[in-house]
């Protein structure tokens, strides 16, 4: 094997997802604790005295105690490259989670045990399913009280349509948690609390039959217990890794993140059920990780994540060749040529300049102005990837400046944060407010951040005026030319442009979109961007 074959074997690229107050944040804290990226881990409701969390960076995160940003984590773990990617759990922020998805070659879904499937994991896990992106499954929170255990496995099977094989086991339940028992090496592993969690949990392993095992658990919970593992016993299916990696079976894992109860015992099985990284499509076709030749994409732009540096940091997931410092390379939608310099190792806020990556790896890119989100890099230029999804917005507002002497600063952040995608700009097709700027979000959190971010990076005030549309189409080629002219719109119905110069319509009810289909077949209303189309 080549040295360049062996690093990209070595690598395990990731993210997690899940439904908002599953726990995502504190298990990705409690994998870079295991993992030896951190020595306390502090959670996102943490108390005073302790850190806040690693991955959450932005202010607003902290006083929240969500996650409203992705980032990058990179650790080493018994000999593989974790790159760990924490996505945000709220559902405003569910595009920058889809850009996210397209970096990584395996995701972790958190599931709360008492509440089984929700409605975000369930779209998480279906663009996970469409990009064939293989999913482990963590069920969370047994320290609670949870939901029938088998009743949970099922849910799996019939709402995501997928195999579920439970890898380990509860021992017990709420309160009478006492750690899980692996099935496939069959040892019981039992835990016993840490101060908030915040220290590894120390661990005793025994076999199920142990004396160890039966004096942990009271008796109505070890029966309960040991009749539970003779039913999965029973249905007799092995766990066929062949098919995890493909996608067709997810293996579940119990545990407790707050309290590091089955977290290192994931983080293993990330090593070993998750895949290294795999070739990427091209529109030239396949381009395998081992190729020589270097090729990346950007997935991500983020503006001024250090305070005492106004810069923008463009993440790239590198998907061949070996990136090396000052490494030149061709932007494939300009054709310009750069010279890599200045490219970091990122974990949360932190970042340090970085020598060497391969296939897997996320380095952030600072100060490059000109690199958008989709865009490729590559040593030679031939290559494009088309990985980054576009999302129809449902919200709508104008944001204004409120005073003219800040319009300098005002214009600046306004610019970093349409770069960066945590809005998108619509230009009304009859402009009657030059003094505003129509932005359009998937959810209305984005606008809330945009001004956030406006007023704690660039020192100014805004004014938010909410906009009656909730459903946005774009005209499909289709449409014959100048028959959109000839339409009189349902009412408050306008017409728009998006940032390439794409034609919309803007909607404020399904009613009044579903009114022009039927009155106007004519007119090809798509909920995606149409290809290479000029406007109409």
């Amino acid at each position: 094997m080549s040295d360049l074959s062996a690093e990209v074997a070595r690598r395990r690229t990731f993210a997690i997802i899940s439904h908002p107050d599953a726990g995502k944040t504190t298990l990705t804290e409690k994998l870079l604790l295991y993992g030896g990226a951190l020595q306390l881990a502090g959670s996102v409701t943490a108390r005073k005295n302790q850190n806040a969390s690693a991955s959450d960076w932005m202010e607003l995160e902290r006083k929240r105690g969500i996650s409203v940003s992705s980032t990058v984590l990179q650790f080493d773990y018994e000999g593989r490259r974790i790159n760990l990617l924490d996505t945000p759990g709220h559902k405003d922020f569910s595009e920058d989670t889809y850009r996210v998805l397209t970096a990584v070659d395996a995701a972790v879904m958190v599931i709360d045990a008492g509440k089984g499937i929700e409605s975000q994991t369930l779209k998480l896990f279906e663009v996970c399913r469409l990009r064939g992106i293989p999913i482990l499954t963590f069920m969370n929170k047994l320290d609670r009280e949870t939901r029938d255990l088998l009743e949970l496995i099922d849910e799996i099977e019939n709402t995501l349509q997928i195999h579920a094989f439970p890898i380990n086991w509860p021992m017990g339940t709420g309160a009478r948690f006492r750690g899980v028992y692996d099935r496939i090496a069959q040892e019981a592993h039992l835990y016993e609390r840490t101060v908030r969690g915040a220290y590894k949990a120390p661990v005793r392993v025994a076999g199920i039959g142990d004396a160890t095992v039966k004096d942990a658990l009271d008796s109505d919970t070890y029966h309960h217990f040991v009749e539970q593992l003779s039913l999965l016993d029973a249905a007799g299916a092995a766990f066929d890794r062949a098919d995890a990696l493909k996608g067709g079976t997810t293996p579940v894992f119990f545990g407790s993140a707050v309290n590091n109860f089955g977290v290192q015992l994931l983080l293993e099985a990330l090593l070993a059920h998750a895949p290294p990284p795999a070739a990427r499509r091209s529109r030239g076709g396949l381009v395998a990780p081992d190729d020589p030749g270097f090729s990346g994409f950007v997935f991500k732009i983020q503006g001024n994540m250090d305070p005492k540096h106004r810069d923008r940091i463009a993440f790239l997931r590198v998907c061949s060749g070996r990136f090396t410092r000052d490494l030149p390379v061709i932007h494939s939608r300009t054709g310009r040529s750069y010279r890599l310099a200045n490219a970091h190792k990122i974990f949360g806020r932190e970042r340090e300049i970085i020598d060497a990556a391969y296939a897997g790896d996320v380095i952030g890119l600072v100060g490059y102005s000109d690199f958008g989100i989709g865009d490729t890099l590559s040593a030679d230029g031939a290559v494009t990837f088309d990985e980054i999804p576009r999302f129809a917005p449902e919200c709508f507002s104008r944001l204004s400046n409120p005073n003219p002497a800040k319009y300098k600063p005002f214009a600046k952040g306004l610019e970093q944060l349409l770069r960066e995608g945590v809005v998108r700009v619509v230009t009304a097709h009859e402009a009657t407010d030059a003094k505003s700027t129509l932005l359009a979000a998937v959810g209305p959190l984005q606008f809330e951040v945009a001004q956030f971010r406006l007023l704690s990076e660039y020192g100014v005030e805004s004014r938010l005026e909410p906009m009656p549309w909730t459903l946005a189409r774009w005209i499909g080629p289709k449409t014959p030319p100048g028959a959109l002219d000839a339409v009189g719109l349902p009412m408050q119905s306008i017409r728009a442009r998006d940032e390439s110069g794409a034609d919309m319509i803007l909607f404020p009810t399904p009613w009044s979109l579903q009114y022009l289909s039927e009155k106007h077949p004519e007119i090809e209303l798509l909920r995606l961007p149409p290809v290479n189309t000029s406007p109409h």
